[in-house]
């Protein structure tokens, strides 16, 4: 089968569509079908055989190349956007509902606006519907997302000085826990492992399984070691990137701190399985909350 790669302006996952007879460009506009309805997305990736088995289960075909009305429905939806988000705000406001506007977006043909926001529980806002439908004269839904999906949409420069994962690349969000941090040997103030959107940082996830599993081969903090020349010390740091050991080994008065490789070191494995999750202290409640 021959797919081709769209993006749409609210994420950047790259979504497949059978590509037909329909002769692409990069970033050429195009019109599918998709859960929401008829939507306009721009090529990404250029058409290219890909087997059936690897793919969801139903892959649509592209409607479409974007003809110039389409552009132009496109242009006007993005133009009549900043001016809806204003009254809707304000429409917010006077509702005096606990609620909290992320953006506003038309659907390409114009028959639907929909609301996204960010609330605290769950908000009754039947009667600030009937309202947006009186002022906007259209179809009117309301979205309720999370955190991570408003960092998403609205995008922003993180800890690291780089473009937010969510709004730049990262396609569908992992599970970040607190463990992760901890095999990564990080501090745990919520302030330096949480991202913008007040959560644990979607890099945490990027490298963990190679921590986790180098950190299954190192000495516990604390445990004996013996070291090449035969002395019995003490694990006081581990650096599981270059997967050292640095020993605290002690000779009458004589206190000596060396850093070896694993290889060159011998101790007590650690215990797995169950016994090691028992021994696990549990994250307290400021550090649960950063987790999804």
């Amino acid at each position: 089968m021959e797919i081709v790669g769209i993006k749409f302006d609210s994420s950047p996952k790259i979504y497949w569509f059978e590509a037909g007879d329909n002769e692409y460009t990069q970033g050429c506009g195009v019109v599918v079908e998709t859960a929401r309805g008829v939507e306009y997305g721009k090529c990404v990736q250029l058409p290219h055989s890909a087997d059936e088995t690897s793919l969801p289960k139903k892959i649509k075909p592209v409607l479409r190349l974007a003809t110039k009305k389409d552009d132009e429905i496109y242009t006007r939806n993005r133009e009549l956007k900043p001016e809806a988000r204003r009254k809707t705000l304000e429409m917010i406001e006077k509702s005096g509902l606990e609620m909290k506007l992320v953006d506003v977006e038309y659907t390409f043909e114009g028959s639907k606006l929909i609301v996204y926001f960010t609330a605290e529980s769950r908000v009754d806002f039947r009667n600030l519907v009937r309202d947006l439908a009186r002022e906007f004269h259209t179809r009117i839904e309301l979205r309720q997302i999370g955190a991570r999906d408003e960092c998403r949409m609205k995008g922003g420069i993180a800890p690291c000085g780089r473009a937010c994962c969510c709004s730049d690349h990262i396609s569908d969000f992992a599970h970040v826990s607190i463990k992760m941090a901890k095999n990564q040997n990080l501090s745990l103030n919520p302030s330096k492992i949480s991202g913008l959107c007040g959560r644990l940082m979607c890099c945490l996830a990027y490298e963990n399984e190679h921590y986790a599993e180098t950190n299954k081969r190192m000495p516990k903090v604390g445990g004996a070691v013996t070291t090449p020349d035969g002395k019995q010390g003490v694990c006081i740091a581990v650096n599981p990137l270059k997967e050292t050991v640095r020993v605290k080994t002690e000779e009458g008065n004589a206190i000596e701190l060396n850093d070896y490789s694993l290889s060159e070191i011998r101790f007590k494995p650690r215990a797995g399985g169950q016994k090691e999750k028992e021994k696990e202290e549990p994250a307290d409640d400021e550090l649960k909350r950063l987790e999804d």
